[in-house]
């Protein structure tokens, strides 16, 4: 393996691509094959005129220091694996100019455009596809390798045989150097739901990985759909798959197979002689002698198949519906074969309401990184979302407005200016430090962009509030007649919608909110808003604190608008500007 002494300086990152016909080393490219978040792969020659693969590596990777130890170590223990399903690394020069990855090259096409061209894999073919990927991860996990980022295109079919390649980001698996707190190297949709929540990189990693390239081979469809990075992660982390496409015979297999939960995740070879009996045509499930940990997955299986519950011989009951997770331990668990961990928490069971994600970046960036390169996780994934101190928040508004109107919508304005500069500032370092990885000017060069972040935010908040503020106003109008027409036809003697104003304010307020909350541009401002609450005021007893207050605050301003009806304040507007839409 070639290895230089020296580090590239600074003036390194710059070097040009190699071109076409170029040395590379002792490698002649010949052509470009692809493109990755961690670098470019050529077809080239060694010399002795065979093919391999060269992957050039990214600046941002190959000259980071951390990264660059990380490599070389992995470099090391790869160049050990010798497996036929396995294109592994066999020379690379990780410290030159243009540090390069050589591996084995395959020449046949990748799951996933065998699947785009054909369409969903038949049963053999499937069944093929599982146990090639079983001998190819057992191959590296034997030296101590997690491959982390199995997804169908980093699967070669050669003679219809697959071939896992693409160690670029592999983990070696006693190294714990590697765990970086708030960093999720790998593919959305292809990431084990226990790395998405912050759990350690094990071989468990690949084995669902695994499972979802599966679902993918047999429905032409990504597993956990296309969009934005954190709503696709969002959805592994629930276990919201969609198997649209499947088999329905194979279907609860291979939902079970992606939980969330590893204990309900059926075994490998669980999964691998269940597939065979589906390419045979026998039901995906194995028959054993009853009250073995296999029987009760089948009877489990054969029962979410009819639309019926159903128990298997260890006696554990399981629901239809594996999104939904049953309360009693697995079948495998039950019947004593596996230990069982530590029970986690349902979704309901969860410490707070509003624990979830954020939604996704602003368009640009999901068309570009929301389908599948190495990406670094938002800090805001898997933050408590404040829902219920931002409603608590917005009906203390919606109260207020029925005196003060005008001071309110100066209140809202302001918020919002707030909230998408908070949004606009991360999202700008996130995006940063995906597309050149993390550097030390990244925090000196986010306050230095601050005048500019803040500029545009203001800006865009301004035009933002231009819809939600027609809705309120009509939303205002039309509740101030409904409730004058109520309370005449209530009353018996004409009531003037000037005398209930204070109600219909509130009213097109929350309208108007919700327009601005989920209309356009209201993605920037959820982002934006959740984090200034975070950051305003702290989980736990805090929050609780704050929310009552703010509920006995709703309740006094209510009153007080109540008890003097019709007397608004529009200050620091001089006028009403209701005066022409409302007859006295």
């Amino acid at each position: 393996m070639t290895a230089h002494a020296r580090h590239p300086g600074r003036g390194d990152e710059t070097a040009p691509e190699p071109r076409q016909h170029e040395r590379l080393g002792p490698y002649r490219l010949l052509q470009r094959l692809g493109e990755g978040g961690m670098g470019v792969v050529h077809l080239a020659l060694d010399p002795a005129g065979r093919a391999v693969a060269v992957k050039v590596l990214r600046p941002h990777i190959a000259y980071d220091p951390e990264a660059r130890s990380r490599l070389e170590r992995e470099v090391e223990t790869l160049t050990r694996v010798r497996d036929e399903r396995v294109a592994a690394v066999i020379d690379a020069d990780i410290f030159g100019d243009r540090p390069y990855l050589v591996t084995r090259y395959v020449p046949g096409p990748s799951l996933d455009e065998v699947v785009r061209e054909h369409g969903p894999l038949p049963g053999a073919d499937l069944h093929r596809l599982a146990r090639g990927l079983v001998d190819a991860l057992e191959a590296i996990h034997a030296v101590g390798v997690v491959h982390r980022d199995l997804k169908p295109g980093n699967v070669l079919l050669e003679d219809g045989e697959p071939v896992l390649i693409d160690f670029g980001i592999a983990h070696v698996a006693d190294d714990v150097r590697l765990t970086s707190v708030g960093l999720v190297m790998g593919t959305p949709g292809y990431l084990s739901p226990e790395v998405v929540a912050g759990g350690a990189v094990t071989e468990a990693t690949d084995w669902w990985g695994w499972a979802a390239t599966l679902t993918y081979a047999a429905s032409a469809r990504p597993p956990f759909g296309r969009g934005p990075m954190d709503v696709v992660l969002d959805r592994v982390r629930r276990g919201e798959s969609d198997l649209t496409g499947v088999d329905p015979r194979l279907r609860p297999l291979l939902e079970a197979a992606l939980s969330p939960d590893p204990r309900w995740r059926p075994p490998v070879a669980e999964v691998v002689r269940a597939l065979g009996a589906y390419a045979a045509g026998r039901p995906a499930t194995v028959a054993l002698p009853a009250g073995s940990a296999t029987a009760a997955y089948d009877g489990w299986s054969r029962g979410a198949e009819l639309g019926v519950e159903a128990g298997g011989g260890s006696g554990a009951g399981w629901a239809t519906q594996t999104s939904a997770l049953p309360a009693s331990e697995p079948p495998w668990v039950a019947a004593g074969q596996w230990p069982a961990p530590e029970r986690r928490r349902s979704a309901g069971e969860e410490e707070g309401s509003e624990e979830g994600f954020d939604e996704g970046f602003d368009e640009g960036f999901d068309e570009v990184r929301g389908g599948g390169e190495t990406v670094e996780r938002d800090p805001r994934i898997g933050r408590p979302m404040r829902t219920g101190t931002l409603v608590a928040a917005a009906a203390v508004l919606a109260a207020a407005a029925m005196s003060w109107p005008g001071i309110v919508v100066l209140a809202v304005g302001l918020w919002g200016w707030v909230a998408r500069f908070s949004d606009r500032t991360v999202s700008a370092l996130v995006v940063r430090r995906f597309e050149r990885g993390r550097r030390r000017s990244d925090v000196p060069r986010a306050v230095a962009a601050s005048p500019w972040h803040l500029l545009v935010s203001g800006v865009r908040a301004v035009v933002a509030l231009a819809l939600p503020a027609l809705v309120a106003v009509a939303g205002v109008v039309c509740a101030a007649l409904a409730l004058g027409a109520a309370g005449s036809a209530t009353s018996g003697t004409s009531v003037s919608p000037r005398q209930l104003v204070g109600p219909a304010l509130a009213a097109g307020f929350l309208v108007g909110a919700l327009v601005a909350w989920w209309g356009p541009g209201g993605a920037s401002l959820r982002r934006g808003s959740r984090s200034v609450a975070r950051t305003l005021v702290p989980a736990g007893a805090v929050t609780q604190v704050v929310v009552a207050a703010l509920l006995v605050g709703v309740t006094v301003l209510a009153v007080l608008a109540l008890l003097h009806p019709g007397q608004v304040s529009w200050a620091p507007w001089s006028g009403d500007p209701l005066s022409g839409l409302l007859p006295t």
